[in-house]
């Protein structure tokens, strides 16, 4: 449920499509001139890059994009379907996390670059300020419901909890955390077991267990969400409070 992976030949392992997360996710560290190559003819592929300047590549197109900053840029993703092939060339040592999850539909790739993002600010005004947390949300299923994944990513300040109240919902989740200094912490719980977060750590959260974070002062974070629609059961913005907890978001 909580891991803490390592990059071997360049590529680290969140999740896999045959676990309870249902979507096969991973980082790679491509260096300068180096390429990567992603396709599949059953799964549909979102490429966004977490940091460096890479030339993504596909359907006879290309477009660079760079971060230079977790905190300070927002995301460039590449979303895909199946059969479509993308092409990933590092123009500085960069890193990048390729999300992947069964899919039979044919949609239209887009590359969304971070003005087509959605930015919002979460819990501000409550609870003296402990749980405020910058949002972006690349895509969901009211941005593309032609997809069966959601991605987006959370910046949560330093010293704040996020993803509060403790709350779960049907569909799994799965978190990759960031610190800009390696020596980064942070808490998260699921259910009632806590685990150290670590600067590349990664949370599962299957279906039912709730889940809530907390970061160091001194340490803002940096994640990664993504979460699978069920068949039948998308998730729409699905949050179901843990009820010992409830009274909190009613204040």
């Amino acid at each position: 449920m909580f891991s803490y992976p390592e990059f071997v030949d360049g590529k680290k392992v969140l999740s896999e499509k045959s676990s309870d997360m249902l979507m096969d996710i991973a980082v790679y560290q491509i260096n300068k001139g180096e390429s990567r190559t992603f396709l599949s003819d059953t799964m549909e592929t979102a490429v966004l890059l977490v940091s460096g300047a890479v030339t993504f590549g596909w359907n006879g197109e290309t477009a660079s994009v760079s971060r230079s900053g977790l905190f300070t840029e927002g995301p460039s993703v590449l979303h895909v379907s199946k059969n479509v092939q993308i092409t990933v060339t590092a123009d500085t040592d960069s890193e990048i996390l390729v999300q992947q999850t069964d899919n039979d539909a044919d949609f239209t790739a887009k590359l969304y670059r971070p003005e087509d993002c959605v930015y919002s600010t979460s819990c501000e005004g409550k609870w003296e300020n402990t749980a405020v947390r910058d949002v972006v949300t690349v895509f969901d299923y009211e941005i593309a419901p032609y997809s069966n994944m959601v991605l987006g990513e959370v910046y949560a300040r330093q010293g704040r909890w996020w993803s509060y109240t403790p709350h779960w919902h049907p569909q799994p989740e799965v978190y990759y955390y960031k610190f800009d200094r390696p020596e980064g912490f942070g808490a998260c719980f699921i259910g009632e077991t806590a685990y150290t977060v670590k600067d590349g750590s990664a949370g599962c959260f299957t279906g039912g267990n709730t889940h809530a974070q907390v970061t160091a002062p001194g340490y803002p974070m940096y994640n990664v969400w993504m979460i699978r629609h069920l068949p039948g059961d998308p998730w729409k913005k699905t949050r179901i409070v843990d009820e010992r907890f409830a009274w909190l978001d009613e204040e």
